[in-house]
C-alpha cells in the first residue's frame, strides 16, 4: 500500500525584472532550489535587460548551503594570453577605451551558472534555460529601464553600429519602451546551450564562432582562452557586525569596502551613520574608494592583503578637493538577484556587462552581447591592476549574505558600479535598525565617488528625498553634493531576501528598476510504500 504525504516548500526571490522573478518562481514550483531559481532568473535577465547583463558578461555569487557554509563563485573572466599591454598603450594612450574589442575579457557568466548548478541545483540544466529561450524567441516588451538607456545620449555612440542596430534599431527605428524586443539568434544560442550544456559556450563550434567574431573586431582572445577558463571557488571575506557575520566576495572584487565601513562604524561607535553622521560614513567610503584604486587587483597575479584592506587605518581619511571629473560612468552595468528557500539554500548573484550595453559588440550569428569589463584594467606599469595575460580586472561585482550563528538572515544584491558597497551597506543598516526589507530598499541613498556623469571622486550623489539630518551632514562636509531625484537609477537597483529568526522569508525588489519580489509556498508531495 502506498501513502502520499504533502509538506510545504517555501521559496523567495527578488530581481530587477518581473519576468525574471516569474522564471524563478516557476523553478520553485517545479521542485527547484534557490540555486535553480537564481540561474533561471539570471538567464531571463540576459534577454530582457541587455543594457545591464548578457550571456557575454561576468558573474560573481555567494551560495549558502543548508549546512550553513557560504561559498563564493568568482566567474570573472580573464584577459587573453596573447594580450600585449605595450600595444594597448600605443593604440589607446594612458587609458583603455570604454567600448570595443579591446575591452572584452572572457565572459565568465555561463561557467558561473554551471558551478552554481553543481553546488545545489535540482532541476535539469535544460529546464533552467527554457524561460530565457522562450523570451528571446517570442519577444518581450522593452522595459522602462532598457528604453531609457536606449534613448540616453550617453549611448548614442552605439547608434549606427551594424551589430547594435540589428537588435536595437530594427528597420532603422530605435526601440522604445513597450516595443517588442525579439532576439532569434540569441534564442538559438540558448537552445544550443540547453542541448549541449554550458561547455558549448567555451569549447566547440559555438565557442569557435564567438572567437572568430571577436577577432574580426580586433580582439586578442583565442579559443584556448575560452576553453581554459574556470571560475574560482573560494571562501568569502567576512566581518562580524552587531552579532552577525556579513560575507561578501574577496578580491579581485571590491567587497572589502563594505566590510571596512562596517568595521569603522563599530570602531567609531557611530550612532547615526545614515543621519547626523552620514558625512563620516561617506569619508570612510571615500577612503575605501582610494584603497580600491591603489591596491585592488587579481590576487592570482598581484599581492593583495585583504585583511589590511578591511581593517588597517580605519580612522584614516583621504583629502577632498583635487579629483578629476569622471570621463565615463558605467550606468546600467549590472543585475542583482536574491533567492532563498525553506531547505536552507540561498544565493546572492551579481551578473554584468559593466557599462550600459557593455562593449557594444553583438555577434550577429549568436546574438551574444559582450561586456567591457577589460576597461577596468590599468595601463600604468606601476599599478597592481595593470593589464596582463590571463589576468582578471579589478571588479565591482559583490554579492552579500548575512548570517547569525550560521542561520541565514539576509541576502543582498545590487547594481550600481563603484557604489555597490555603499548601497548594500545602507540597505543593511536600515534593516538592522528595524525597517522592513521593502522600506530599506526603497529608502533614499547617498553614494560618494564617480556615480554619475560629471561627478568626481569627491562628489556625493544624494537623492532629493533624503532626510534633513543626512542632508545637513553632507552640507557641513567638504564634499561636493550632487542632488538627483528620488528613486534614481543612478543610486542602484537593490534586491533583498530576509529571513527572520523563525525562518520566515520576506523579499523586496527596488522600485528603481522594473522588478518584483515574491515569496511562494508549494505543496511538495512524497509517496511511500
Amino acid at each position: 500500500m502506498s501513502v502520499s504525504s504533502a509538506s510545504s516548500f517555501t521559496g523567495a526571490v527578488a530581481t530587477p525584472h518581473a519576468l525574471a522573478t516569474d522564471a524563478a518562481t516557476d523553478a520553485f514550483r517545479d521542485g527547484g532550489s534557490a540555486v535553480d531559481a537564481a540561474i533561471a532568473a539570471a538567464a531571463v535577465l540576459t534577454v530582457v535587460y541587455p543594457h545591464n547583463v548578457a550571456l557575454g558578461g561576468d558573474l560573481i555569487a555567494l551560495v549558502r548551503s543548508p549546512a550553513g557554509t557560504v561559498t563564493c563563485v568568482n566567474a570573472s573572466g580573464w584577459a587573453g594570453a596573447a594580450v600585449d599591454v605595450g600595444a594597448m598603450r600605443a593604440n589607446h594612450g594612458s587609458e583603455l577605451p570604454a567600448r570595443g574589442a579591446d575591452t572584452v575579457t572572457v565572459p565568465g557568466g555561463v561557467r558561473g551558472w554551471e558551478s552554481l548548478h553543481g553546488m545545489g541545483g535540482r532541476l535539469p540544466w535544460r529546464r533552467l534555460l527554457q524561460p530565457a529561450r522562450r523570451a528571446a524567441d517570442a519577444g518581450v516588451p522593452v522595459a522602462a529601464s532598457l528604453g531609457a538607456h536606449l534613448a540616453d545620449p550617453e549611448n548614442v555612440d552605439l547608434h549606427g553600429s551594424e551589430d547594435f542596430d540589428r537588435v536595437f534599431r530594427p528597420g532603422g527605428r530605435l526601440l522604445q519602451t513597450g516595443d517588442d524586443l525579439r532576439q532569434p539568434a540569441l534564442a538559438a544560442t540558448f537552445a544550443a546551450l540547453a542541448d549541449g550544456g554550458p561547455d558549448v559556450f567555451y569549447r566547440g563550434e559555438l565557442a569557435a564562432g564567438t572567437v572568430r567574431y571577436l577577432r574580426s573586431r580586433g580582439s586578442a582572445l583565442d579559443e584556448a582562452d575560452f576553453a581554459d577558463f574556470r571560475p574560482e571557488i573560494t571562501a568569502p571575506s567576512s566581518v562580524e557586525f552587531r552579532g552577525l557575520v556579513v560575507s561578501t566576495s574577496p578580491p579581485n572584487t571590491h567587497g572589502f569596502i563594505m566590510l571596512r565601513a562596517l568595521a569603522a562604524i563599530d570602531e567609531f561607535h557611530t550612532a547615526a551613520p545614515l543621519g547626523d553622521d552620514l558625512a563620516t560614513l561617506m569619508r570612510v567610503f571615500h577612503h575605501g574608494n582610494r584603497l580600491r584604486s591603489e591596491y585592488l587587483a587579481d590576487p592570482r597575479q598581484a599581492a593583495v592583503d585583504t585583511t589590511a584592506l578591511v581593517h588597517d587605518d580605519l580612522r584614516a581619511a583621504t583629502p577632498v578637493g583635487d579629483a578629476v571629473v569622471a570621463r565615463s560612468v558605467p550606468r546600467g552595468d549590472t543585475v542583482g538577484v536574491a533567492t532563498a528557500d525553506g531547505d536552507g539554500w540561498a544565493v546572492s548573484l551579481i551578473q554584468s556587462v559593466y557599462h550600459a550595453f557593455g562593449s557594444g559588440l553583438v555577434d550577429p550569428d549568436t546574438g551574444i552581447l559582450f561586456h567591457d569589463r577589460g576597461t577596468s584594467f590599468s595601463l600604468d606599469a606601476g599599478s597592481q591592476n595593470v593589464l596582463a595575460p590571463r589576468k582578471r580586472p579589478l571588479h565591482t561585482l559583490m554579492p552579500v549574505i548575512v548570517t547569525e550563528k550560521g542561520d541565514l538572515r539576509h541576502v543582498l544584491s545590487t547594481m550600481g558600479g563603484q557604489g555597490q558597497p555603499q548601497i548594500l551597506t545602507q540597505v543593511l543598516l536600515r534593516m538592522l535598525d528595524g525597517q522592513s526589507a521593502a522600506d530599506a530598499v526603497a529608502a533614499p541613498r547617498a553614494v560618494v565617488g564617480q556615480q554619475a556623469l560629471g561627478c568626481t571622486d569627491d562628489s556625493v550623489v544624494v537623492e532629493a528625498d533624503a532626510d534633513d539630518a543626512a542632508q545637513a551632514s553632507l552640507r557641513a562636509s567638504s564634499f561636493e553634493t550632487v542632488e538627483v531625484p528620488g528613486h534614481s537609477e543612478n543610486l542602484g537597483q537593490a534586491n533583498v531576501v530576509r529571513a527572520g529568526a523563525d525562518g520566515e522569508l520576506t523579499a523586496a525588489a527596488d522600485p528603481r528598476a522594473d522588478g518584483s519580489a515574491v515569496v511562494v509556498q508549494y505543496a511538495r508531495h512524497r509517496r511511500t510504500s
